[in-house]
């Protein structure tokens, strides 16, 4: 029951207070703001006929409202549905457009896969060798997929090989680095060695004789130093050669197992899936070949460079023994010995 004069006037007026502020028009805030009085249910009551008397009146405004939005969207939803049939129309061309472009292109992909068919019979008569294998249709893709799994394991040991042959190449290229370092010790050594030889030819022309013979020695041990040189770049020669060999065996078992991907593509037609996996691995190993044509070519160039090395060698050698036979030329003739005085 209501407390001190609680009635539905009071009970609006402290609601609408409560909203003022941004407050929620609960029960209890509503008694407190009634300063604690009244009961919970006699405000539950007011608080409902208050809601109810707003929702009627909420509705009769929405129901005016509707007749006269009604009246204003009539000539919009004319206009919006004339618009709709022309672009229905208007896609309704482009989409025939289109449909025309799609059979022109379905007939070209037809006869793009008719010259296909034409090539994977080509490619058919030329493998008559296997055909015992590839007769056996469904049965056959599942020994293919065996097959392609036994590929990728082999595909994954010729990687493994591949990099051991790298790891010797890049072997063979310290050889050719140390080889160079040599041979770049030998010419800067025999540049000292003839500077000090033509200083000590220009100042003591007396020891002449003593000089030919330990340039003569010198050119014996440069000789030898040369000769091993030869050898080593013989060695190296034939490692090269060898390695050539090599990679031209490893290129033609690519290239047969190009042929055999090629063979299981024919074989796999209607699994495109499968035949993209197989082109994308033979395109890998074509780029593994070419990395392996790279690194042959570069040996190549090294062993060139090397053999260039050797004759520019064998050159200033020469200069060095000109050299010395020019001071055998220049030498005064050595005094009789008094033993050769009384024989004559």
């Amino acid at each position: 029951m209501a407390r001190g004069g609680i009635n539905k006037a009071l009970v609006m007026r402290a609601r609408q207070a409560l909203l003022a502020r941004g407050e929620h028009p609960g029960i209890d805030a509503i008694r407190v703001e009634l300063g604690n009085t009244g009961s919970k249910t006699t405000i539950h009551r007011y608080l409902k006929e208050l809601e109810e008397s707003e929702a009627g009146q909420a509705s009769r405004s929405a129901n005016t409202l509707s007749d006269e939005l009604a009246a204003l969207i009539a000539p919009l939803a004319a206009r919006l549905q004339d618009e709709a049939e022309e672009t229905v129309a208007r896609m309704r061309q482009q989409c025939d457009a289109e449909r025309a472009d799609f059979e022109a292109r379905l007939v070209q992909a037809q006869e793009q896969i008719g010259q296909l068919q034409g090539q994977v019979d080509s490619l058919s008569g030329q493998l008559q060798a296997e055909t015992e294998r590839h007769q056996q249709s469904r049965e056959q893709l599942q020994q293919a997929e065996v097959e392609q799994v036994r590929l990728r394991q082999a595909n994954q040991d010729q990687a493994a090989h591949l990099k051991d042959r790298d790891e010797q190449v890049r072997s063979l290229e310290e050889k050719h680095r140390h080889s160079r370092e040599a041979l770049e010790h030998y010419r800067q050594a025999s540049k000292e060695q003839r500077e000090q030889e033509q200083r000590r030819h220009e100042a003591q022309l007396q020891q002449v004789q003593m000089e030919l013979r330990q340039l003569q020695q010198t050119l014996i041990l440069k000789q030898d130093e040369v000769t091993q040189l030869n050898r080593a770049n013989e060695r190296l020669a034939s490692e090269n050669a060898y390695r050539a060999k090599e990679l031209e065996e490893r290129r033609d078992r690519l290239e047969r197992q190009a042929g055999e991907l090629a063979a299981l593509q024919g074989q796999l037609s209607q699994s495109h899936a499968a035949r993209e996996v197989l082109q994308e691995r033979l395109g890998l190993l074509q780029a593994e070949t070419g990395e392996l044509k790279a690194t042959l070519d570069t040996q190549r160039q090294e062993a060139q460079a090397l053999h260039i090395g050797l004759a520019a060698a064998n050159t200033e050698l020469q200069l060095l023994r000109q050299a010395v036979a020019n001071a055998q030329e220049r030498a005064p003739e050595p005094e009789a010995s008094p033993e050769r005085q009384e024989e004559s």
